[in-house]
C-alpha cells in the first residue's frame, strides 16, 4: 500500500519553513499533498488561485508533490483523497493547537498526524511576519522564495497604488 500524506495551510504566503517541512515530509511518504485550506472567514493577501500557484511553483522540484485546495473539513478532503496521514510543521508554541486538532481528526478518522518540528533557521518565520516585514520595506531574502518575494512586492505597490 503507498502512503499518502497531507500538509495544509492557508499559505499566503508559502514561506521556506513550509518549503522546508514539503520536502521532510515529502521524503517520507510515497504521496503528498500540499493543500491551501480554504477559511472564508480569513482576509489573505493573495487569492486561492494566486497561492496555489505560487506552492506548485516552489514544489516543483518534489516530483511526489501535488497542490489542491479544499473548502470543508480536513477530514472529508482526506477520506476523499485516500490519505492516510497527516503532517504539520511545528513552530515554537504550536504544539498545543496542534495537539489538539490532531486529536480531534484520530477521533473523526483514525488518522494519525506526524509533527516535524521546524528546522532552527525557520522556528519564528511565518506568512505574517513575511507580511509585515514586506509591508514595512524590510528584506524577506532568506524568508520566501523568489517568486514569492516578487509577488509580494508587486502585491505591495498595487495596495499603494
Amino acid at each position: 500500500m503507498r502512503s499518502k500524506a497531507l500538509c495544509t495551510g492557508s499559505f499566503d504566503p508559502v514561506t521556506y519553513g513550509h518549503l522546508n517541512v514539503f520536502e521532510r515530509a515529502a521524503a517520507q511518504f510515497d504521496e503528498l499533498v500540499v493543500t491551501v485550506m480554504v477559511n472564508a472567514t480569513k482576509t489573505t493577501m493573495f487569492t486561492l488561485a494566486e497561492r496555489i500557484e505560487m506552492l506548485c511553483e516552489v514544489t516543483a522540484h518534489l516530483r511526489n508533490v501535488q497542490v489542491a485546495s479544499w473548502s470543508g473539513l480536513l477530514v472529508d478532503f482526506a477520506r476523499e483523497q485516500g490519505i492516510t496521514a497527516i503532517v504539520k510543521g511545528l513552530r515554537r508554541g504550536d504544539f498545543d493547537y496542534e495537539q489538539s486538532m490532531a486529536q480531534t481528526h484520530r477521533t473523526l478518522t483514525d488518522m494519525d498526524t506526524f509533527f516535524i518540528a521546524s528546522d532552527p533557521a525557520y522556528g519564528s518565520v511565518s506568512s505574517s511576519l513575511v507580511k509585515e516585514i514586506a509591508a514595512s520595506g524590510g528584506d524577506t531574502v532568506g524568508l520566501v522564495p523568489a517568486v514569492v518575494r516578487d509577488r509580494l512586492s508587486q502585491r505591495l505597490v498595487e495596495s499603494r497604488a
